[in-house]
């Protein structure tokens, strides 16, 4: 295969089709959604095989063609994102080898490289999932495993504070950080990847009962979650600053949606450790508190989310980045994450806030008709996956490639 035929994504690799993977993971969480919700779990605060087995069993129609088409896009969305991963794990390797990976530790760049252990976190939440569902009589186990999570999941926490002290270190005592080209909300993909982390140390928190291991998730996952808020607070205002001057960025655009995932991610870190405050140590939250909470984190999800479409749409996103004669743009996967994330944020919503509060009737009228945008969201993310899929890893007869910096 000549140069020229290769797919976008193996002519312009960058840390930023770590995203592509991601993208898979979060759609992977999606369908789990189906089953935390959908299907009864007595016993402990997550469906597991068992419980599954048990529903489909008993389910008319509706209800088995429900399980089977969770546990087949948890099957495919998984597959794709643990074969997106090792591609991408693969082309890092052969990326470090060359004078670009030097040249990105010199810029603004540098900060796409917090999209490894990103990924890295999603992966282990994903394991997670096919475990829960697809391994009868993991539950019996599962306080053995929680302690094996959590050192992997600080193990991705340090490799990314490694990257970011780099990173900070390199700024902060030699400068270089460039303002100008600081025109979007890439330099927040360290808070995503921090948040990630907390989200997955805060699950024992939320699922054991040995006291120990409740409070060593609490603790870690808190320090996660602030480390991520304080982040993307400095982070934000820096880039307001220079956008306001200068513009957004036209490739990275998708960026100003970011919030969006990171909302989310935190928002579950939230619930977790308020699970376990509530189940420990008697540290109770109201439901009608939860749902007031989980409303201000979607209000914010929806306003960002305006203010990225309404950018894109001012700049022509569509037709320049996701087009088939359209420039190529690793940072068009960054289009993923934000309607994952809103999917699953409306899940919880509706769940968590409406019924749980008494509100909503689960599985009423009004209650679908709620849950309805998650499923919207949902299928239109798939269809954005494959559409991306085809323009970055299809060979095309002439390819127009682009590499974008995450500036």
């Amino acid at each position: 295969m000549t140069q020229a035929a290769k797919p976008a994504a193996e002519q312009a690799w960058s840390p930023l089709y770590f995203l592509a993977a991601l993208g898979a993971g979060g759609l992977t969480v999606t369908f789990f959604m189906y089953l935390m919700f959908w299907v009864p779990h007595p016993g402990q605060p997550v469906p597991v095989f068992e419980d599954i087995l048990a529903y489909f069993t008993a389910a008319g129609p509706l209800g088995k063609g429900m399980v089977a088409l969770a546990l087949t896009g948890i099957a495919v969305f998984a597959a794709l994102h643990i074969k997106l991963l090792v591609w991408n794990l693969r082309k890092l390797a052969e990326f470090k080898r060359s004078d670009a990976y030097a040249r990105l530790h010199t810029t603004n760049a540098e900060s796409q490289l917090k999209g490894v252990p990103l990924t890295l976190a999603m992966a282990v939440n994903v394991g997670f999932i096919l475990g829960l569902v697809f391994v009868p009589g993991l539950w019996s186990v599962v306080e053995y495993l929680f302690p094996l999570a959590m050192i992997a999941f600080v193990a991705i926490g340090v490799f990314a504070f490694r990257l970011l002290g780099r990173f900070f270190g390199r700024i902060l005592s030699e400068g270089g950080f460039d303002t100008h080209a600081n025109t979007s909300f890439a330099q927040l993909l360290p808070a995503f990847a921090l948040s990630m982390v907390a989200v997955g140390l805060a699950a024992p928190a939320a699922l054991s009962t040995t006291p120990w291991v409740v409070a060593t998730s609490l603790a870690l996952a808190t320090f996660f979650m602030v480390a991520a808020t304080l982040i993307a607070a400095v982070m934000l205002t820096l880039a307001v600053v220079s956008m306001v001057q200068h513009g957004t960025a036209p490739e990275a655009a998708p960026t100003l949606m970011i919030l969006v995932p990171i909302v989310t991610v935190l928002g579950i870190a939230w619930m977790r450790t308020s699970h376990g405050l509530h189940t420990t140590l008697d540290v109770h939250a109201q439901a009608g508190a939860t749902f007031m909470t989980l409303t201000k984190f979607l209000a914010l999800q929806v306003l960002f989310a305006g203010l990225g479409l309404l950018v894109m749409a001012r700049q022509g996103y569509a037709r320049r980045f996701l087009s088939a004669e359209g420039t190529r743009s690793a940072g068009s996967y960054a289009l993923v994450c934000p309607g994952v994330a809103l999917s699953v944020m409306l899940h919880f919503w509706v769940n968590k806030g409406l019924v749980a509060s008494g509100l909503v009737a689960e599985f009423g009228v009004a209650y679908w008709a709620f849950t309805a945008p998650a499923l919207a969201l949902q299928v239109a993310m798939i269809a954005l996956v494959w559409h991306l899929h085809r323009l970055h890893f299809a060979a095309p007869p002439e390819a127009q490639v682009a590499s974008v910096p995450a500036e």
